[in-house]
């Protein structure tokens, strides 16, 4: 088995880095002595954290879906940093909700932020480590992106079209010396997924915290190595153990085990500042997905 590597003095980037999952993905890497820039539409608040972590951080505001802006961002990084060792890109949104009441607007940004973005920001990354003939691409899908749920159906598109990328440029990179790692975590403790609940069978077997997701994170860019990575690891079990199953028994297993619940019981009361930032508007008289099944709590 090769040896670790050291992340010392590594200089990364990651984006969506101002909170939640990118938040920790941050100070996981810093305290294993890397030097992060944090990439986030909201500069205020990844500024903050940058404050927070040290002096081995800095904030830049970016939005990831404006190819241009994503270069330029890359660019000024290299400048003022030096040569760029490891992308992550964790910046992305979920949309719920039954997918014929999805507005086009919601499925265009869905889709540029968590799929083209994606492919802009490892383009641009993969073209600066291939010339060095070294470098790390770490991007962020879901376990959504091998299992799908209902009401959620743009989102799985998205991290499925994101399994299917990583695993493409495993095998177009072998031996360039450029890893690219797919991080499938399940149902991430972060306003992510404000107003959505899972049941005990559930929480077992797809939920986790933010920093358990970091830890992945930096152990894949340690190992040097390609791959598909699932957390927690009863995910991977779950997602892997029923894709071999026909189509309709999975459905009713993943039903059975509840998981259909977490997309389809949702809280809107809870989750209405999450769609608002989502959409990037003002509250709207009724907001997408307000005609998903309630949970019984006051709305």
């Amino acid at each position: 088995m090769p040896s670790e590597k050291s992340l010392q003095n590594l200089h990364v980037a990651i984006t969506g880095g101002a909170r939640g999952i990118g938040g920790e993905i941050a100070r996981a890497f810093v305290a294993r002595g890397a030097t992060v820039v944090i990439a986030d539409i909201d500069i205020d608040i990844a500024t903050t954290t940058a404050a927070e972590l040290g002096t081995a951080v800095l904030a830049r505001q970016l939005d990831v879906s404006d190819p241009a802006a994503f270069a330029a961002f890359l660019d000024e990084v290299e400048a003022t940093g030096g040569p760029l060792d490891v992308l992550v890109n964790n910046a992305g949104i979920m949309p719920i909700g039954p997918f014929l009441d999805e507005p086009d607007a919601i499925t265009t940004r869905t889709i540029d932020i968590d799929v083209r973005a994606v492919l802009t920001g490892t383009k641009l990354a993969g073209a600066r480590f291939a010339e060095r003939g070294g470098g790390h691409v770490v991007n962020i899908a879901s376990v959504m992106g091998t299992m799908a749920s209902p009401n959620a159906a743009t989102y799985c598109a998205a991290k499925f079209a994101l399994v299917g990328f990583g695993q493409a440029l495993r095998q177009e990179w072998r031996g360039t010396g450029v890893e690219i790692t797919t991080v499938c975590p399940g149902f991430v403790r972060t306003e992510l997924i404000a107003g959505m609940r899972a049941n005990a069978l559930m929480e077992r077997l797809a939920m986790v915290d933010p920093d358990a997701v970091a830890k992945v994170v930096v152990a894949a860019v340690t190992s040097g190595r390609s791959g598909e990575v699932y957390v927690p690891k009863q995910a991977e079990l779950l997602s892997k153990g029923t894709g071999v199953l026909p189509g309709r028994l999975r459905d009713f297993l993943f039903r059975i085990a509840g998981g259909d619940k977490v997309t389809n019981t949702v809280n809107e009361q809870a989750r209405a500042d999450y769609r608002r930032r989502v959409a990037g508007a003002e509250p709207a008289e009724r907001p997408f997905g307000a005609g998903v099944q309630r949970n019984g709590e006051a709305e």
